[in-house]
């Protein structure tokens, strides 16, 4: 019977192909199930800060279907914050996300996201769970069968990225990686615009991550005893065990590059919209400079950190992390590119293309237009994104940041923070995925996984 119920939805999901993928970008369609009471049955593995984002974003669509949650920590499950552990709520305040939500049917829940890949009334998963955890879990998921909403940044090593990539590939599953930028309005209208030469040829191209944590960072914190609910062993994983510290989860792994680092966090975001913009595939050499300069706190990250990427085409892109000093990074915007004709000024919001002034010897006036745009209302590129996945759950067509070209984004992070840890400039090979300069370096592109995990 459970095989029978099954096949229907898939049917119903090929049927609904006919009518997905029509959406103007930017305002996508909310398809509706005809009343027959098919959805895209989705399980939630991860469902803390940014997985309850995500749940909320999903919940807004009506051909999908909540169908289970994973998480190691039980109040999340119960989505009950009254139960979150006072420290917790405490320290992180709106980092710990409201819950409370409303389901029109029962949500089965379980701490083991094997438990949610088994079932085949499961036709895909959203995976919002820490870095480090997101290769083994996706390549599971489809090699389950199911399509996989997965966040950024993709991995936590760079190798772990070609083996999601051959893994799609080979399962034939619809991977989306959470690159919200590629669900962006504004960014959509600009990538072909960059390249068909809008700004002339792009040279340089920068952005930054500029919070200022002093004095405190993420505190200076001993290792104790888990909080009642967490299953400290599951969140760890592949990770080499260790003491709980307080500081670690929930949401301040992002400090600790065992699991995660504000290259990957940010600036992944980041580089993949320039990369987009400007074609471009992968550096071929990057230089990384910085280190804990000024927080005198547990991270195991830069406080400051600059990274200059050498690009095929003849262009330089330059990402700070700045978190020990404040002030503006591209002002007006997100991301800036300069090109022979003019420099623009990008955010999710708007955008501004400002002519180039001529430079000594040369005679033109100008060789573009000023362009401005900015959207009336605020859009959530998220909800875009994850509207066009469910859309190519049906039609089974590339979704808009596709597994390959989240892998290729992911690079770039993994690639400077290899930079700075060897303190070496690396040339890189793009095809064969190798550190040319610097074999030793090519230690730092996988790690070896605590027992039992591995990739398949």
């Amino acid at each position: 019977m459970e095989k029978q119920a099954h096949s229907s939805r898939r049917r119903f999901l090929k049927k609904s192909a006919a009518t997905a993928g029509t959406a103007v970008i930017g305002a996508p369609a909310i398809l509706e199930a005809q009343g027959t009471g098919d959805r895209i049955r989705v399980g939630f593995i991860g469902v803390g800060n940014r997985g309850s984002q995500l749940l909320a974003a999903f919940m807004k669509n009506r051909d999908m279907e909540v169908a289970a949650f994973c998480d190691v920590y039980e109040p999340y499950l119960m989505r009950d914050r009254s139960k979150v552990h006072k420290r917790f709520l405490d320290d992180l305040g709106a980092r710990v996300p409201q819950m409370g939500e409303t389901f029109s049917k029962k949500v089965d829940t379980c701490k083991d996201f094997r438990r949610i890949l088994d079932r085949k009334d499961i036709d895909a998963v959203c995976i919002a769970t820490p870095d480090h955890w997101h290769a083994i879990q996706m390549i599971a998921a489809v090699e389950s069968g199911k399509d996989v909403y997965v966040e950024k940044p993709l991995t936590i090593s760079l190798r772990e990225g070609r083996a999601m990539v051959d893994a799609v590939r080979r399962t034939n599953r619809i991977v989306q990686v959470g690159l919200n930028r590629r669900g962006s309005t504004i960014y959509r209208k600009l990538a072909p615009f960059v390249r068909d030469g809008g700004i002339g040829d792009v040279t340089v191209a920068r952005a930054y991550r500029i919070s200022n944590m002093y004095p405190d960072g993420i505190g200076k914190y001993k290792p104790e005893e888990p909080p009642e609910g967490l299953d400290w062993d599951m969140w760890l994983g592949p990770r080499a065990m260790r003491p709980f510290q307080y500081n670690i989860l929930p949401y301040k792994f992002r400090w600790w590059k065992s699991y995660s680092t504000q290259m990957g966090n940010w600036g992944v975001h980041y580089m993949d919209a320039i990369r987009w913009f400007m074609n471009e595939e992968a550096p071929k050499a990057v230089t990384a400079h910085g280190g804990m300069y000024v927080l005198d706190d547990d991270r195991t990250i830069p406080d400051t950190m600059e990274v200059t990427f050498e690009m095929p085409s003849g262009a330089v892109i330059i990402f700070g992390v700045y978190e020990a000093a404040g002030g503006d990074g591209v002002v007006g915007g997100e991301v800036e590119l300069r090109g022979s004709k003019a420099t623009l000024i990008a955010g999710e919001r708007g955008y501004t293309v400002t002519p180039a002034t001529r430079g000594q010897f040369q005679t033109w006036d100008s060789l573009t237009e000023q362009k401005t745009e900015r959207l009336d209302t605020r859009e959530d590129s998220t909800e875009n994104l994850v509207r066009n996945f469910l859309d190519c759950v049906k039609t089974r067509e590339k979704p808009w940041c596709d597994i390959e070209e989240g892998h290729r984004s992911t690079c770039f992070a993994h690639l400077a923070n290899i930079s700075l840890e060897t303190g070496a400039r690396i040339e890189w090979d793009p095809v064969k995925e190798e550190i040319t300069n610097n074999r030793k370096a090519n230690d730092l592109l996988s790690y070896e996984y605590r027992k039992p995990w591995k990739l398949t």
